[in-house]
């Protein structure tokens, strides 16, 4: 009789290799790190956050040039510390963010705050709930509440600390670069900060500022901070040069030995992040992308990196991987984890 589990006759198999899925264990007083490793006994999302330590470990190494991609709602839900941190242990040498997340982490360098909130009220619509907030003078990201007069401070933080310095170098220079906008704002959140005391930390601008890192904002003008600029530039020679930044940021991608690119949501920062390798000889090195956008929309936000490779904008041999999920979780797990490891 035919044993039909006799390993002979078994078909010949390209991909599998014997790698059996182990079964996680959450025990209490596990490390970040020790319960990282156990997803990687596991499948699906979990091998995934897995395989992304291991490339952001690889990645975090001296020889790479990190390039780190900040988009979303990151700085007013609670990820601010984790990538002022990442600055200034080294970790990022380049940080390419929206003007939405300069705005608030700004307002929380000089006394703001943002707080916990609710997506709906009992007993009311999503609509009634928002307009109530409304009439209370308090604006809404999902469950965090920022009331509106952290804006009127954050505008005349700009206009008495950071508008006037550029102001005149725009006077004997022209417009100025969005980076020097950056890095002033950076300075100003600094100075602020610790001039009035503020129980908050002076945040990711001014861990860049501190710490020589560029900070690139390609689509300033989608921003409160893009607002105030524009407005400000009405009544005065201060203007912005939008295509300035593009020779120091590809000069950072020409120069480097190996690089990184740490992607955290899509949108511009991550196209621009991305695309910056298309006028060098190289490409990245390494991907880590925290994503909940999916690919078959087509989308840039959900476009994998290994899509991204068939530009050339990662190698052909590049270590990546995509997470899919909220990155306020993600985030988080994947660093903490990476961080463990490095300090081991």
């Amino acid at each position: 009789m035919s044993d039909d589990h006799d390993s002979s006759h078994a078909p010949e198999r390209e991909t599998f290799s014997h790698d059996p899925i182990g079964h996680a264990e959450a025990r209490a007083g596990m490390t970040v790190g020790e319960l990282a490793e156990q997803y990687g006994n596991a499948g699906v999302g979990a091998a995934d956050l897995h395989t992304a330590v291991d490339v952001t470990e690889s990645m975090f190494a001296d020889d790479v040039t990190v390039f780190f991609s900040l988009a979303g709602a990151m700085v007013p839900t609670g990820m601010r510390r984790i990538v002022a941190d990442l600055i200034r242990e080294g970790h990022i040498d380049v940080l390419v963010t929206t003007g939405a997340n300069l705005t608030h982490d700004s307002i929380e360098a000089i006394g703001g705050k943002h707080h916990h909130g609710a997506a709906h009220a009992e007993g009311k619509t999503e609509r009634e709930h928002d307009e109530t907030l409304r009439d209370e003078g308090v604006d809404r990201i999902y469950n965090v509440y920022l009331p509106q007069e952290f804006f009127a401070d954050f505008e005349s933080h700009l206009r008495e600390e950071v508008f006037p310095v550029l102001e005149a170098e725009a006077e004997e220079s022209g417009p100025v670069s969005i980076q020097r906008l950056t890095e002033e704002l950076g300075r100003a959140n600094g100075d602020v900060n610790e001039r009035e005391a503020i129980e908050e930390g002076p945040g990711i601008a001014a861990a860049a500022y501190e710490h020589d890192v560029p900070i690139y904002c390609p689509a300033v003008q989608d921003s409160v901070l893009g607002l105030q600029a524009w407005m400000y530039s009405q009544t005065s020679p201060f203007s912005l040069d939008a295509l300035a930044d593009m020779s120091p940021l590809t000069d950072v991608a020409f120069d480097a030995e190996k690089a990184g690119a740490f992607v955290v949501g899509g949108g511009v920062p991550k196209n621009f992040t991305l695309q910056t390798m298309l006028v060098t000889p190289g490409a990245y090195d390494y991907g880590v992308q925290l994503t909940m956008d999916p690919k078959q929309t087509g989308g840039l936000s959900g476009a994998t990196l290994e899509e991204a490779r068939s530009w050339g904008k990662l190698e052909k041999d590049a270590e990546n991987v995509s997470v899919y999920g909220d990155a306020t979780i993600s985030l988080p797990l994947v660093i903490a984890a990476t961080l463990e490891r490095l300090e081991a």
